[in-house]
């Protein structure tokens, strides 16, 4: 499916960039991993560096401070732990198994990155969440710390509608899929660490335009519409892909495979195009602002197309 994937999608519009300190940063963060015990298994070990998180954050931040790097990078890979435990390890397969994880890590987000509160319980992935909201809480910009925990409850609470669906063996509907994976794709939470990166990022009043808000989306639906076409291979040979653009298509409209597929590829080019559009509108008058937002999504579209062609984590 990759080849499919490569010859049906549009290629974004927008300049390849890359961070110069991928390299490094990929090192750095490796140990960070290693030193909390995030993954304890070789095999496990091999999965998250055949991810190689640091370039999709160095893709997705070409211009980011090496700490803020550190962090995006720090993040993509937490987000790839989670998501390996709930898809390749089972604990996502059962609602009740995952619900004692999701509480603790809620617990850890209700602290905002508070200094003075102690060691979280929960393992490692609480301990490494609790050390990623203190790191975002240092950049003192509160209105993006609050946006950022906000939306890692969301992705954290999506994981619960997921395990549902596989326990009862269920495939959403189109609509309700595009809705959740927003929030599953834990690409939003990228989006507002890139944010962290560019001090011109727009206030909160400016953020709340509904003009980008709706950018937004779109930029979150292209993320994750890529990946799901990028990875449906290696999905559909694992278990049945109920959490894909592909098959909930699928499963609403009676097509085939291949039908569902050329469907969803239509899906993301259409909507590629009216970002593309949406996006020249808004930056003929841009501010600083806005223009560090348009960036940093440009960047987000970009990367992920790059970094999946690549990726042999959905090889």
């Amino acid at each position: 499916m990759r080849g499919f994937a490569l010859s049906a999608l549009h290629e974004p519009p927008f300049p390849a960039r890359r961070h110069p300190a991928v390299e490094r940063v990929t090192a750095e963060s490796a140990g960070w991993v290693r030193d909390l015990g995030l993954v304890r298994d070789p095999a496990g070990r091999r999965r998250l560096a055949g991810a190689h998180a640091a370039e999709l954050a160095g893709r997705a931040g070409p211009e980011a401070s090496p700490a803020g790097l550190r962090l995006l990078t720090d993040l993509i890979n937490w987000l790839f732990v989670v998501d390996d435990a709930c898809d390749d390890d089972g604990l996502g397969a059962d609602p009740t198994r995952l619900a004692p994880t999701v509480a603790a890590l809620l617990s850890v987000l209700d602290r905002h990155g508070d200094p003075a509160a102690p060691v979280p319980a929960g393992g490692p992935l609480a301990v490494a969440l609790d050390d990623l909201c203190r790191r975002a809480r240092d950049a003192q910009r509160p209105a993006l710390l609050l946006r950022l925990v906000g939306q890692l409850r969301e992705y954290l609470l999506a994981l619960l509608w997921e395990a549902a669906n596989r326990e009862h063996r269920r495939v959403p509907g189109v609509a309700e899929y595009v809705q959740m994976r927003r929030h599953t794709g834990g690409v939003r939470p990228g989006f507002t660490v890139t944010d962290l990166t560019h001090p011109a990022c727009p206030g909160p009043t400016r953020r709340a335009d509904p003009a980008l808000t709706a950018l937004d989306v779109l930029a979150a639906d292209l993320v994750c519409w890529c990946n799901d076409l990028f990875s449906y291979d290696k999905e559909r040979g694992v278990a049945p892909p109920a959490h894909n653009l592909v098959t909930t298509i699928a499963g609403e409209t009676g097509q085939d495979e291949a039908a569902a597929l050329r469907e969803a590829a239509a899906r993301f080019n259409a909507a590629l195009a009216a970002y593309a559009e949406r996006d020249a509108a808004l930056a003929v008058d841009a501010d600083d602002g806005v223009r560090a937002f348009l960036a940093t999504r440009r960047d987000w579209i970009r990367a992920t197309y790059d970094w999946s062609r690549a990726a042999t984590r959905y090889a």
